[in-house]
């Protein structure tokens, strides 16, 4: 597949192979970078990361596990036919060791360099103080929200046509805080934190991305019937922030019938604002609607950092090193990181590729 995207993208001869070819001019509207930085959203901060001599990025590339080194070679093949300005710091993570060193370096490269693109990263130690790598890399880099645009392509047969809806995901607590201990012997307490901030912040993050991309509805998905403090707080929360945004109108669903609406009436959703565990699954239902784990990318986003991956985060071990890994995903993550440095013209470049590939071949 990557072979026939590269064919379908149109380069001009002055700026084929020339790897210092800096971004067209943005258009008025925000960009992915703009709107994370520029909004009240988040505190202000200088320009992150910043531009490395000739105007290129350094980006962190953590592979992962699976068909992650594959596809990773795709975006390297494809960014180096387009000349796209980025250079790439590889941090290979050993999913078997017992430590977390690993991940710490990797964290310090991207804290370097501000950006960085992802596979999914395995972690096979069962020991209880080995944290999972891909849940501490979001935790300690304060990645709070994550964002997954799910639109059909029409070249991709599904039940439904003409879905075109955003999942917007609280990303570093719920029951991702990883703070579990056993009480007396054979009683496990897991505990689910949420915290007022945490909410508001992934709240306003949820209603900005809505009214800055002409989006008109935004839906809280909760279980607060039942977790009446955690998920009571969250939805709360959502109502305060969704007063201050009179022009989009919110409503909000128990998670249960939500999967159930999904899969019915999918078009009745636009931006949906939930908390960690139910976007998991929420993004995983989607995807399965729209043509699989292969297609779609996710944006982790925080005050200073933002990561990209595949939408889904499945390693796809059985099929590694086979060839039969459906490179778009990645594909997808690598164009959404272009956007978020700016650099509009190559990002352009490789989705109208994608489009043609896509729904035009088939």
């Amino acid at each position: 597949m990557a072979v026939r995207l590269l064919s379908k993208l149109k380069v001009l001869p002055e700026v084929r192979g020339v790897t210092y070819a800096t971004a067209a001019p943005a258009t008025a509207t925000l960009s992915d970078f703009d709107a994370q930085h520029k909004t009240p959203v988040v505190r202000k901060q200088a320009i992150i990361p910043v531009a490395h001599y000739g105007g290129r990025h350094l980006v962190t590339m953590l592979p992962g596990g699976g068909i992650g080194p594959e596809c990773m070679g795709h975006v390297r093949d494809i960014f180096k036919y387009v000349g796209a300005p980025i250079d790439f710091e590889r941090v290979d993570i050993d999913p078997t060791k017992d430590n977390d060193d690993d991940v710490q370096y990797a964290i310090t490269t991207i804290k370097r360099n501000g950006v960085a693109i992802k596979g999914n990263i395995e972690t096979k130690s069962e020991a209880s103080y080995v944290t999972s790598r891909n849940v501490a890399l979001r935790n300690e880099l304060d990645m709070y929200a994550y964002v997954i645009n799910c639109k059909s392509y029409p070249g991709v047969s599904t039940r439904h046509k003409d879905i075109d809806l955003v999942i917007v995901r609280q990303n570093t607590e719920g029951e991702y805080a990883m703070l579990e201990h056993e009480s007396v012997y054979g009683v496990i307490e897991s505990m689910k934190v949420v915290t007022a901030t945490n909410s508001e912040r992934v709240a306003r993050f949820a209603f900005e991305y809505a009214k800055k991309n002409g989006r008109k509805k935004v839906t809280t998905v909760h279980k607060a019937n039942i977790m009446k403090l955690s998920d009571g707080l969250f939805l709360e929360t959502a109502k305060r922030i969704a007063k201050e945004y009179p022009e989009l109108e919110h409503n909000d669903m128990i998670i249960d019938n939500c999967c159930m609406q999904l899969v019915a009436k999918p078009h009745q959703f636009d931006v949906m604002l939930m908390t960690n565990l139910y976007g998991s699954i929420v993004s995983n239902v989607v995807c399965g609607l729209l043509g699989g784990a292969g297609i779609f990318s996710g944006r982790n986003y925080g005050q200073h950092y933002a990561v990209f991956e595949p939408g889904t985060r499945n390693t796809g071990t059985a099929i590694a090193g086979k060839n039969l890994a459906n490179p778009l995903a990645m594909i997808n993550a690598s164009v959404d990181m272009l956007e978020h440095l700016g650099h509009h013209y190559h990002a352009d470049l490789i989705r109208r590729a994608v489009e043609k590939t896509i729904n035009v071949d088939k």
